[in-house]
């Protein structure tokens, strides 16, 4: 298209500022949208500068009585302790935790020293943001919603020391454990292979750090139709790669240990590829 001739003293007019600036807001909008997306689906084996830094405390906290948790509990990166009845810092089954959250809460910032007790329990769909187990208690977190369509969410965050379970999944429904980090750990997440009653459950771990020592990262009963999809996982420190990615056992709901059948990835119930993991 030609432009139409002007007069020598006419001269075109510049783009007012605020023009400029309200284009290059919806720009760098733009921008960051397609950086969340980036961020929340790693492409397969993709890798980060460096793992993130465990947080310092900012202050500290006593918990002799389960808090229990509806909407939003920000933490403000304070230290829990447990005491009294959750000051035992032992791997009895059973224990009590020192967080509850109810269906839809959501638990943030928050960092649980030792002993940890039970660390959080989930009744429902849940969301546990920027939590950091420092000495795993009897399990991290525990997760007993009984809808099938309830979805618990852990993002960021990290554990160490657990010398069996990290996540314990009882309940029904679907586990997503993104941008977290483990190391000295026995399993990161296992499927209940006992509970009296059972669940088919789907479990989505991705973009996370591991470092070894540990035993398996997932742990699944394929008799119940349960599923596990790995991506992005970084493995640190196991170069004989003695670390399972994910372990198939047939499970039972009459308190009898569950029988393992097979471990590595398989397309139907262990989801992944060589490529989901690498090794430094």
């Amino acid at each position: 298209m030609s432009e139409r001739a002007a007069s020598p003293r006419t001269h075109r007019r510049r783009p007012g500022r605020r023009r400029i600036a309200t284009a290059l807001t919806a720009a760098l909008g733009l921008t960051g949208a397609a950086l969340a997306t980036g961020v929340m689906l790693q492409p397969a084996g993709a890798a980060t500068t460096a793992i993130p830094a465990w947080p310092s405390a900012t202050g500290s906290q006593s918990v002799s009585k389960t808090i229990e948790v509806s909407g939003t509990y920000d933490g403000g990166l304070k230290r829990f302790t447990g005491s009294g009845d959750l000051g035992d810092g032992g791997q009895d089954e059973g224990q009590d935790p020192i967080f509850k959250l109810k269906d839809g809460a959501t638990i943030k910032n928050v960092i649980l020293g030792t002993p940890a007790a039970d660390g959080i329990h989930c009744s429902g769909s849940c969301t546990i943001q920027n939590v950091w187990w420092e000495d795993v208690g009897e399990d991290a977190a525990s997760f007993k919603g009984t809808s099938t369509s309830s979805v618990y969410t852990v993002y960021g965050g990290g554990a160490k020391k657990a010398s069996d379970k990290v996540f314990q999944f009882n309940g029904a429904g679907k586990l997503v454990v993104t941008k977290f980090q483990v190391a000295d750990f026995g399993k990161l997440v296992r499927s209940c292979g006992n509970c009296s009653k059972q669940y088919k459950r789907e479990i989505i771990v991705n973009d996370v750090d591991v470092t070894a020592p540990g035993k398996s990262l997932v742990g699944i009963n394929t008799n119940y139709g349960d599923t596990a999809a790995l991506r992005s996982v970084r493995v640190h420190g196991d170069s004989s790669k003695k670390i399972k990615p994910c372990v198939r056992y047939t499970g039972n709901s009459t308190g009898a240990e569950p029988k393992e059948t097979g471990s590595g990835p398989d397309g139907t119930y262990c989801k992944y590829t060589a490529s989901d993991l690498s090794y430094d």
